[in-house]
């Protein structure tokens, strides 16, 4: 790898300020080139449109969706408030992490040419250029700044480079460029031979993990924030990551053909996709090879093997009945425990070279896995990401960082356990220490794995219940009593919305919120669609539609809070109603094209909630059938905390005549649609027991001319 492109994270709270402008500088444009160059390894236009892994999208939609991720994130921050390209902003904006609600359905995108994306991707350099020049910059740097906002693109872009990479693994190599420089391959490798691994022993140890927000030295996501105490008791672990050699002892065992030796879901997975050996393997003519970024070599039985969680659990398993020993995969304080054993610093403590393979600091792979030793470890840090046993879950005092609410509370489902300790193409955040990174049990990264044994092993169990308090607040409002006689708004709201259907094909819950509107709506339509900015929202909806029920915890007087539960079944919703719902993250202000054909578009208390309300109008009756319904409710509480006042559709005053909203949403649907009915509708937020909102909101019903 080219020094050049060898980085360190920019630490925050000291230094010179303009000396930091400048460093961040350059950190974000080393960041866009790098990750250009990743996609460089493509040997033609053709291998853009490729998808080598049918859980993703085709290659074209990350190397647009990072710089996508950019202007959205500085939308949404109101540090740049134009679009460059509305129409790919909107197809490059979700669907990476396989949720519920990626629409990854081939039939809903017309991609762009290369030369569209690469012109885009320039602009967009430009634009963060321009603002990375002109931003007032003072330290330190914190969770606050606007400057926080430019580094989360930064590392979200970072993120990428090693995810793509992934996909770079899966696709044909007839794609890829066999030969290159920046990114060199490992070849000092055995195909005979193999380290034996054996056990150490660890310490019991006191962990304490998570991050201060208020004092931070390096950016940092969400979910590190926080602090969650953990008493680890003594256990062994592995010296070694496990190797290619030793994990072909489980595959020649039979081990993927022993159903004995898989979790329910692991052979669920196992079945599925009827797996016989690693995904990066290749076997023909009897034997195996190994693939690597960009060319496939004879399987290195000395380098880390790279799987799945279902495949690490399953060899642990393996190997306890054949050693008659308790193995497992660490959890992520045991793995603490081990870095803590290592005498390792923190990324930015790193003496240069580093001793480890990671930051892209040797190789653009794997190496072996007793090249690089830290204590009594070898690979504690880097080489491959290692699974652990625990699902990411929040620490005390986590806080959604407003501006990308979906990171980590999607993760929060008990389906996404934690990776840690890196790989050889883990670069700024990634190579911290705190870093939490989780990934679906059947997902494959550059993730590989080593064993612990012990006797009691630390655990924490996860909260089922939702206690972030604006998503609960909304889960009660959604689904809980009704309060001083007021009828449920959102399930009113459904009813008398279908009161001026006639058909009831397809029907748009936009701003759907935690979804109750949207399964009122499928007791008649044969299809509904809720969209919804928030991810949190939508995150409920989806478990519903999968569980069926949720579980939440609202305040009640100071510390105290109330737990409840709430099942679809109790409002006479059952399993197949749900499945006519289809949730999905979209931003109303900015629409895909997919989004069209509706019998009934029901827009429920958001207007007044966004950044661009005119657009929203302008392009909505695009959407709905001609004689389709358009049901527009809205309290007009209007803030500048929302909406620019000069976007404001009413609540001011014009040459000394106030403007009132609904008068105006008059003089700009009329053209498109007839009014058939205006009238208003109460609602009632509980925020505790004893302090509620009770509000109204106007609603005007339109007819689609």
């Amino acid at each position: 790898m080219d020094r050049k492109y060898i980085t360190r994270n920019i630490v925050l709270d000291s230094g010179d300020a303009e000396e930091k402008r400048a460093e961040i500088r350059d950190y974000f444009n080393t960041t866009y080139e790098l990750y250009e160059k990743l996609f460089e390894l493509l040997l033609n236009d053709e291998a853009f449109y490729q998808q080598p892994e049918p859980l993703r999208h085709p290659l074209i939609f990350y190397f647009g969706h990072t710089a996508t991720f950019f202007i959205n994130k500085l939308n949404v921050s109101k540090l740049y408030t134009k679009r460059v390209d509305e129409y790919l902003e909107s197809i490059f904006a979700v669907g990476v992490d396989e949720m519920s609600w990626d629409d990854l359905n081939p039939n809903n995108y017309k991609w762009p040419k290369i030369s569209e994306v690469k012109e885009y991707r320039a602009k967009v350099k430009k634009i963060v250029n321009e603002l990375i020049d002109s931003m007032y910059i003072s330290l330190p740097i914190g969770w606050d700044s606007p400057w926080w906002i430019i580094l989360m693109g930064i590392e979200h872009e970072r993120i990428h480079i090693e995810t793509s990479s992934v996909l770079l693994r899966q696709l044909d190599l007839k794609f890829l460029k066999q030969e290159s420089e920046l990114w060199n391959i490992c070849d000092s490798f055995s195909t005979t031979k193999y380290p034996q691994n054996e056990l150490i022993e660890v310490e019991a140890k006191r962990i304490v993990l998570g991050r201060d927000r208020e004092h931070t030295l390096v950016y940092g996501w969400d979910n590190e924030f926080g602090t969650q105490t953990i008493n680890v008791s003594e256990f062994k672990a592995s010296k070694q990551l496990v190797s290619n050699g030793e994990f072909l002892e489980f595959v020649q065992d039979s081990g993927y053909e022993s159903d004995e030796f898989w979790e329910e879901e692991g052979l669920e997975w196992r079945r599925f996709t009827n797996a016989k050996h690693p995904t990066f393997w290749i076997e023909r003519d009897d034997k195996f090879y190994y693939r690597a970024l960009n060319k496939e070599l004879p399987l290195p039985l000395n380098f880390p093997v790279d799987i799945n969680y279902h495949e690490a659990k399953a060899f642990c398993n393996w190997k306890s009945a054949k050693d008659g020993l308790n193995y497992d995969l660490p959890t992520e304080a045991q793995w603490h425990a081990i870095w803590q054993e290592s005498s390792l610093k923190d990324e930015p403590e790193w003496e240069r070279p580093v001793n480890a393979n990671i930051n892209l600091e040797y190789f653009a792979s794997a190496c072996e896995v007793d090249r690089f030793k830290h204590g009594k470890f070898y690979d504690v840090i880097g080489n491959v990401w290692q699974w652990t046993n625990t699902p990411i879950y929040p620490f005390d005092g986590f806080k959604v960082h407003d501006v990308y609410d979906d990171f980590s509370v999607p993760t929060f489902d008990n389906r996404h356990n934690i990776i840690k300790g890196g790989s050889f193409i883990a670069t700024g955040n990634e190579a911290l220490v705190q870093s939490r990174y989780a990934f679906r049990r059947h997902f494959f990264q550059h993730a590989g794995f080593r064993y612990v044994v012990s006797e009691k092993a630390d655990s924490v169990v996860n909260d089922v219940y939702e206690s972030d308090k604006s998503i609960s607040q909304y889960i009660e409002f959604h689904y809980g009593n009704e309060y001083f006689g007021v009828a449920n708004f959102p399930a009113t709201m459904a009813k008398k919305a279908l009161e001026y259907t006639q058909n009831r094909d397809k029907a748009l819950d936009i701003g759907c919120s935690v979804g109750r509107a949207s399964f009122e709506l499928a007791k008649e339509f044969n299809e509904v669609w809720g969209l919804d900015f928030s991810a949190r929202f939508i995150k409920v909806g989806v478990e519903l539609q999968e569980s069926g029920k949720v579980l939440y915890e609202i305040p009640k007087e100071g510390e105290i809070t109330e737990k409840k539960e709430f099942e679809l079944s109790s409002i006479g919703v059952s399993k197949e109603l749900t499945s006519k719902c289809k949730f999905y993250q979209a931003d109303a202000s900015n629409l895909k094209p997919i989004y069209s054909g509706y019998d009934l578009v029901l827009a429920l208390n958001l207007l007044d909630r966004l950044y661009e309300p005119m657009k929203f109008l302008n392009d909505i009756k695009n959407r709905i059938n001609s004689g389709g319904i358009f049901v527009l409710a809205s309290p007009y509480n209007w803030s500048e905390e929302f909406t620019p006042k000069e976007r404001w559709l009413g609540g001011y005053y014009k040459n000394g005549v106030a403007v009132e909203t609904a008068d105006a949403l008059k003089e700009i649907l009329s053209s498109d649609f007839e009014l058939i009915d205006e009238f208003e509708q109460e609602f009632v937020i509980r925020e505790k027991a004893k302090n509620y909102q009770h509000s109204i909101s106007s609603v005007q019903v339109w007819r689609k001319l």
